[in-house]
């Protein structure tokens, strides 16, 4: 094989052997991540949890230790030192601050593009996006979300789009590319009711030898034998924690493990391997919104879809995990003071998000139901001034901030209100430029250098694969 072919303008001459860790608390003991160096990757599965600030990781596994008495899945395998982890650079070609759609076709095409475009460059000049290059090579594919299908985070992996926003022609795109597994939200870009253009995509899907589902039963009992199109909501699916406190939600609606788990399934044996992208989409819109709850449960929904990847790959050792996010959002923390446990403790209790809260006053609602509705969501009671103001937003309609609040609905306001009695602070509700967490299990993930590049990571992919690359 010529290797040569794996590199694009010295982008994997940067990357490495890392170094081994002096203390591991065993003697004579190898990491994990360099006992399979020489091992060819068959299958890889690629773990994001869209817009996690560092401190998004860090309260996950706070909330997880301090109710559970067990930390999170991601930062256990730090402990445990069975990972290799590095820092990346997320910028984009427009911007030291991306968006999901130019981070996700970093690695999806190997080349910084700007803010709002699929791997297509100022230019016009398309590129190939990864997710192709391994269907090229006899790879099975797919992509499972918590936001629609046809989001620009599993986008940025499997198709070319001048414009992230165009998602009824990404999803006619993946129907083109044939990928096998395609999981998620986004009835609205699918269903000839919703679309603009009345297609009845399901249909071509159908007619293309796909299994359509649209439950989590039909799911869970889809063949293995045909590719799967699973779309379980009309926009992206409901955050973890109002599904688990709503029967009917619950029971429709699968979770993140449960796809992956599905995903894997539907594709781990066929003989040349396959590649699977899964993400935690609406840890973004949580962020973007400083839902507290929206955001930790999701995290932790995020962390559960790891031990599937991690359970999966322990035991078949051909497969290449990593785990990381796209970007920062709103850098949340818990924030400096005398009952800072005790407050954030409080989040346990906590039964709904404030996207659930929000969504369910409007200006007929009193301050008495504003008190009583955040009352039950969040186990502590507002001030009638608190609550007036809430109220004041849907008499007024004045603008909040926030990228997924067409409302203007106050998320800004409750979660200052909520900070009060949760000690968890935000420092805005957009992305941040941070330099984001990369952890890497199993064949490849010796390649990994303690700092990299977003562009590395697609040629890390391919030659930890021994896929060459095509251009």
């Amino acid at each position: 094989m010529n290797r040569r072919k794996f590199f694009k303008n010295g982008s994997l001459l940067t990357l490495g052997t890392t170094v081994l860790h002096p203390f591991t608390g065993k003697a004579n003991t190898i990491p994990f991540y360099l006992q399979s160096k020489n091992k060819k990757a068959k299958n890889i599965i690629i773990v994001v949890s869209d817009g996690m600030s560092t401190g998004t990781l860090n309260m996950a596994d706070l909330y997880l230790s301090r109710k559970t008495g067990k930390g999170s899945n991601w930062l256990q395998l730090y402990k445990d030192n069975r990972v290799n982890r590095a820092l990346m650079d997320m910028a984009s070609a427009s911007s030291m601050v991306t968006d999901s759609a130019a981070a996700s076709s970093s690695w999806g095409g190997g080349v910084r593009i700007s803010n709002g475009t699929i791997n297509v460059s100022k230019s016009g000049e398309v590129h190939l996006p990864i997710w192709q290059k391994f269907k090229q090579a006899g790879k099975k594919a797919g992509c499972v979300t918590t936001v629609p299908i046809t989001h620009a985070t599993p986008a940025g992996f499997c198709i070319n789009s001048k414009s992230r926003n165009e998602q009824e022609k990404i999803a006619e795109k993946y129907l083109e590319q044939k990928f096998d597994v395609m999981m998620g939200g986004g009835d609205k870009y699918f269903s000839s009711e919703n679309r603009k253009d009345k297609k009845d995509m399901y249909n071509d899907f159908v007619k293309s030898g796909y299994e359509v589902v649209k439950t989590r039963d039909a799911m869970f009992s889809a063949t293995n034998d045909k590719p799967i199109l699973g779309v379980f909501h009309y926009d992206g699916l409901p955050y973890s924690i109002d599904r688990e406190n709503n029967k009917e939600i619950l029971q429709k609606v699968p979770t993140l493990a449960e796809m992956t788990q599905k995903a894997i399934e539907a594709m781990k044996d066929h003989p040349n391997g396959f590649v699977l992208q899964v993400e935690a989409g609406k840890v973004d819109w949580a962020a973007h919104g400083n839902d507290i709850s929206g955001l930790i449960y999701d995290q932790v929904a995020h962390d559960e879809a790891i031990q599937v990847a991690m359970n999966f790959a322990e035991q078949d050792e051909e497969t290449l995990v990593i785990i990381t996010t796209d970007h920062g959002n709103a850098n949340p923390g818990v924030i400096y003071g005398g009952k800072a446990n005790e407050n954030f403790d409080s989040i346990q209790k906590y039964k709904h998000t404030n996207d659930w809260i929000l969504n369910g006053i409007g200006r007929e609602t009193s301050v008495a139901q504003i008190k009583e509705r955040i009352a039950y969501a969040n186990n502590f009671e507002l001030t009638n001034e608190e609550a007036k103001l809430v109220l004041s937003y849907y008499s007024n309609l004045q603008k909040e901030e926030g990228l997924y609040n067409p409302k203007n609905l106050p998320f800004k306001v409750l979660a200052e209100i909520q900070k009060q009695h949760n000690s968890v602070g935000w420092i805005s509700m957009q992305h941040s430029a941070d330099y984001v967490e990369l952890a890497m299990y199993g064949p490849g993930s010796s390649l990994l250098k303690p700092f990299i590049k977003n562009t590395d990571l697609h040629y890390l992919m391919l030659e930890a694969a021994e896929v060459e690359n095509t251009f």
